[in-house]
């Protein structure tokens, strides 16, 4: 009788060394870590009132198209996902519809966009946690222990078990959506500053010349969305996992996004909103929940918004992660980047070189006398949220070249109908972003050149790597991308 991979989950079929987890994640714990990178209370609470001070009340509706954009995306990439089991995911599906080169460069985006993702988000940590500690008790902390602290806390909990961080983040979710589920009961059971009003919906307020603006916010709400099939080694029945999980998370955002941007406009009403969040947005949220729960639940929500920044810090950590060990699986990077823990079955190695480099680009923010939050968060985040758009618009292009290539039974709506409507959108979502890109810096136009010419560039060196890997490592090149598991008719 054969032995798969799949029964062995405590060790790898091939060498007898430890391997990840399988079977412990389920459509929950997939869900959790997913919708927990995208932060959603700090997003609501730091991005929702620009979004309205820009695109008025309509801005819910935007966050309702990006969703649906993505859910456009995920039609093609969850059928592409119970074809290729590869760890890699995005590089991988990338590697199968448009060829080794182009994935390779994918890789190196992936890792860059990742790692851009969650380092930035240290700044946030640190200003966060700074506004929270001087709201709640009037002292002021510098950010760069704070930052620090967050980086030991962070290796920490990838360096335990993946069900472990599964229960962190489910918890944490749970704190963070509460507090606004609380604000959006007080604001239903009093009927809005001047009673309950659907005018967010009409054509009139959706489609204004500051709708550009709200979408390129509502896309980069999103930024993560797709790591679901980085855990596809983990979860238990990951054909239906995976999809399930997928759809749970833009749908949940999606929605959840636009009620509670819609909660905003009731809380101030129609007419004032606008007024409010141009005065005041980074208070606008904090406000409304004094006025309609009660100051106490501001304080929980300044608490929870730290928390919330953790969630999304240790969610980012653990996908890092996984792409980088199944990129040193590859052989691309050191195989000792590929080792697991024999207890805990985490890709350790990785993670402490994932926290090394953290704490040096936190290190040399700090030494450079740069703002924890206008440059380490806007400055790095910014070029990994576009790495990831590219990512998701080149998975979209792959979706249909592939399915092109091999017998399947899968229907031409999800191999060809929805990837090339989700490219069109996609590339639509990134002219948007980088058109506004002066919204996510707040730097000058030569930083933002730089800024946005970061994750091409960093795609175009895969080129010249794949090139070296065809001449030097030929078995590297060749076996790059290929674990496949090919359903034929």
């Amino acid at each position: 009788m054969s032995v798969t991979t799949a029964e062995l989950p405590e060790e790898d079929a091939s060498s007898g060394a430890p391997g990840l987890r399988s079977g412990s994640l389920g459509t929950a714990d997939i869900t959790f870590f997913v919708v927990s990178a995208a932060a959603p209370l700090t997003v609501m609470a730091g991005v929702a009132p620009l979004a309205i001070l820009l695109g008025g009340i309509g801005a819910p509706v935007g966050y309702l198209l990006a969703g649906l954009t993505l859910a456009v995306f995920a039609v093609g990439f969850t059928t592409m996902s119970r074809h290729v089991t590869d760890g890699g995911a995005f590089y991988a599906y990338i590697t199968r519809g448009l060829g080794r080169p182009v994935g390779i460069g994918a890789a190196l985006l992936a890792l860059v966009g990742y790692n851009g993702m969650e380092i930035g988000v240290y700044g946030l940590l640190a200003t966060t946690t700074r506004d929270t500690l001087h709201s709640l008790f009037g002292s002021d902390v510098p950010w760069l222990p704070v930052s620090l602290a967050g980086l030991l806390l962070i290796g920490y909990g990838g360096f335990r078990s993946i069900d472990f961080g599964a229960k962190v983040l489910g918890v944490l979710l749970v704190a963070e959506t509460g507090i606004l589920v609380l604000l959006a009961g007080g604001v239903l059971l009093k009927g809005g500053a001047h009673g309950l009003s659907l005018a967010s919906l009409a054509p009139a307020h959706v489609f204004v010349p500051g709708t550009a603006a709200v979408l390129a916010f509502a896309f980069a709400a999103f930024t993560g969305f797709e790591s679901t099939v980085i855990y596809r080694r983990e979860a238990r029945d990951p054909e239906r996992t995976v999809p399930r999980a997928t759809y749970a998370a833009v749908g949940f955002l999606g929605l959840f996004y636009a009620f509670v941007v819609w909660i905003a406009v009731q809380a101030f009403g129609d007419e004032q909103v606008v007024q409010a969040a141009g005065k005041d947005p980074a208070g606008l949220f904090f406000t409304a929940i004094t006025t309609y729960v009660g100051g106490w639940a501001a304080d929980l929500m300044h608490v929870f918004i730290v928390t919330s920044v953790i969630a999304s810090l240790l969610a980012f950590h653990n996908a890092i992660n996984r792409y980088a060990l199944a990129l040193a699986e590859e052989g691309v990077l050191p195989r000792r980047l590929g080792r697991i823990h024999p207890r805990h079955r985490s890709p350790y190695v990785a993670g402490i070189a994932q926290t090394v480099l953290g704490a040096l680009v936190v290190l040399a923010f700090r030494a450079a006398g740069a703002d924890p939050y206008q440059q380490l968060l806007l400055w790095v985040n910014t070029p990994g949220m576009i790495g990831l758009l590219l990512l998701q618009l080149l998975a979209a292009i792959a979706v249909p070249c592939w399915f092109r290539r091999i017998r399947h039974t899968e229907g031409v709506v999800r191999t060809v109908v929805a990837p090339v409507l989700a490219t069109v959108l996609l590339a639509t979502a990134i002219a948007l972003v980088v058109s506004h890109i002066d919204l996510f810096t707040a730097a000058s136009p030569a930083v933002n050149v730089l800024l946005v010419a970061v994750a091409p560039a960093v795609f175009a060196l895969g080129l010249p790597l794949a090139w070296w890997l065809r001449r030097s490592r030929p078995d590297v090149y060749a076996a790059f991308g290929t674990e496949t598991t090919e359903q034929s008719s």
